[in-house]
């Protein structure tokens, strides 16, 4: 078996988080196991009342990214939270909210979209990703 794609998610800007879920995605097709660690930003963007809005673009875009960005979507490019859920149905990927983050966001599990699987520790998110590659988005 492949080692794990492991992502540790701290972004919630809707650049980013495209990004992250197309590497999911494409990890996903290939077979690949994906363990994702959602912190601070990250994890907010999937509160449950937010991750259907448009976030906004990372500051490192210009105003010409951010319009071609805004043009992509209204072209049809799919939610970032839409290319999650498929990657899901696709194949492993398992996403978890950072426990501390968690904390210092005073948020409960209720309060996250379904498609976050639970609330994990740092040392158990870095024990799982074994040998495999981490990403830091």
């Amino acid at each position: 078996m492949d080692e794990p794609l492991s992502i540790v998610l701290f972004s919630g800007t809707d650049d980013r988080l495209t990004a992250a879920s197309l590497f999911a995605a494409g990890a996903a097709v290939l077979g690949r196991p994906v363990r994702i660690l959602l912190q601070y930003w990250g994890l907010e963007a999937f509160c449950a009342d937010r991750n259907a809005r448009a976030a906004e673009i990372s500051g490192d875009a210009s105003e010409t990214g951010a319009a071609l960005f805004a043009d992509a979507r209204a072209g049809g490019q799919v939610n970032w939270a839409e290319t999650l859920r498929q990657s899901k149905e696709l194949g492993e990927v398992e996403i978890s909210a950072c426990a501390q983050s968690m904390d210092v966001l005073k948020l409960q599990p209720a309060d996250l979209d379904p498609m976050v699987d639970g609330v994990e520790g740092i040392a158990g998110f870095l024990a799982a990703a074994g040998n495999g590659q981490i990403l830091f988005v």
